[in-house]
């Protein structure tokens, strides 16, 4: 879901920056479910931050 006040932006080294920062942010919540026991949001969040480094890769 994109806020509606975001900027799209087209540029591709900003892209990849974007997608850099949601990964390193997927890693974070990561540690916080694993804290909490938290085995099946742990799977889903390593999942995105999978799909966010293909995504990356790609860039």
């Amino acid at each position: 879901m994109v806020a509606k006040f975001a900027k799209k932006d087209t540029g591709r080294s900003s892209a990849r920056e974007n997608i850099a920062f949601v990964k390193q942010m997927l890693a974070e919540l990561r540690q916080v479910a694993e804290r909490e026991n938290a085995d099946m949001l742990c799977y889903l969040i390593e999942m995105a931050y999978v799909e966010a480094g293909d995504l990356h890769a790609r860039m």
